[in-house]
């Protein structure tokens, strides 16, 4: 695996694992709890369901796209997700991890510039996985501030930069 492509392998499974952090210890009620209930836009979405659609990104983006695999994801689904416990959370930012590992163990220096189909448009393997750093970056901040609203103003701990930087 070249520097580049561990890097990014470094990234997303660091943002994952928050993912899962701040989920891993909370009873179904806060997971399921929205913030601002609602219908459509007005919404806002509970952590269950921004976790579940973390998972379901990355393996979108990182198993079906970069790796040229079937179709499988519901994204739909995603935003219906309600669970009793953060196990089924947990299990599927797990096995979407694997997934992640295994597909990155086969790419190279040349396949991060190959040119996918995306519904309809085209992106290249790095920028795909670049968004799924970002994308991921963006909905752990969202779950941040709704654990933070959850626990009445405190927020989870959170690693500074510096622990993020593998030695």
């Amino acid at each position: 695996m070249t520097p580049e492509i561990n890097g990014y392998l470094e990234l997303i499974e660091d943002l994952r694992g928050q993912v899962g952090d701040l989920i891993a210890n909370l009873p179904a009620e806060a997971l399921n709890w929205r913030p601002i209930e609602g219908q459509d836009e007005h919404a806002t979405n509970s952590l269950a369901v921004m976790a579940a659609h973390v998972a379901g990104a990355e393996h979108f983006w990182i198993y079906e796209v970069c790796g040229q695999k079937p179709p499988t994801r519901d994204r739909p689904a995603e935003f219906e997700t309600a669970v009793d416990g953060p196990g089924p959370l947990l299990a599927r930012l797990a096995e979407v991890g694997e997934e992640t590992r295994r597909i990155f163990s086969g790419l190279t220096a040349a396949t991060l510039d190959e040119i996918r189909g995306v519904q309809g448009r085209q992106a290249s393997v790095r920028w795909s996985i670049l968004h799924v750093i970002d994308h991921t970056a963006l909905h752990l901040g969202h779950m941040q501030i709704t654990y933070q609203l959850w626990q009445g103003g405190q927020a989870a701990d959170s690693p500074r930069w510096f622990q993020r930087l593998s030695d």
